[in-house]
């Protein structure tokens, strides 16, 4: 009887190890699923997440040069008229972040700065000079030159920049969404996002 008895424990004890192992393993393979679909997701993601503008500006420019000392002085100008397109991007293929499968963990580590390219098209008119004073490859590039340089200035002024954050944001919220569906945490930093609310109030 005793060794029935005996027996009967020990194959509860195998059939229990088994189990325990069986769903240890099991445990595992979803947390390699979910590490996998979560990297997957990002790479869906590191697209450029872009914000478009357009400027309009109409610049009169003027250069004096004197001749002769004080008695002469020669004037070139140009009317200018500017049509910028402006592209804020992001590139979120350079993303860093980390995965941690033990406490199913998501950290962005850091998001790239944004990118931002001007391009003014220039149309020139009305362009008068002299001899003694003529147009030169000085003056395009210094017409360029302060056309970059307020067109930087409107940019700041403009909501640009934060619609382009807006965007980030929203392709940000999909990382949260699915950790959140997968019961995984999401982290900036070692900022915990518990909320798409708190997502929104990040200093990124």
């Amino acid at each position: 009887m005793r060794k029935i008895l005996f027996g009967i424990i020990i194959t509860l004890i195998i059939l229990f190890s088994f189990k325990y192992c069986e769903d240890k393993a099991q445990d595992k393979i979803t947390l390699q699923e979910n590490s996998a679909l979560i990297q997957k997701q990002i790479k869906n993601v590191g697209k450029l997440v872009v914000t478009e503008g357009h400027f309009s500006e109409v610049f009169n420019y003027k250069n004096s040069k004197e001749v002769f000392g004080d008695y002469f002085t020669s004037e070139k100008k140009a009317l200018v008229v500017v049509n910028a397109e402006v592209t804020i991007a992001y590139d979120l293929s350079k993303i860093e972040f980390e995965i941690d499968e033990a406490s199913k963990t998501l950290t962005v580590l850091s998001i790239p700065e944004e990118e931002v390219k001007i391009n003014p098209d220039l149309e020139y008119y009305d362009i008068q000079s002299d001899y003694l004073n003529p147009f030169e490859a000085k003056d395009y590039n210094d017409i360029k030159r302060i056309v970059k340089a307020s067109l930087n200035k409107k940019l700041e002024n403009s909501d640009l920049k934060a619609n382009a954050k807006n965007r980030l944001i929203s392709e940000l919220s999909k990382f949260y969404i699915l950790t959140n569906s997968l019961g995984w945490t999401l982290k900036y930093n070692e900022n915990p996002v518990s909320t798409l609310d708190a997502l929104q109030g990040l200093k990124l």
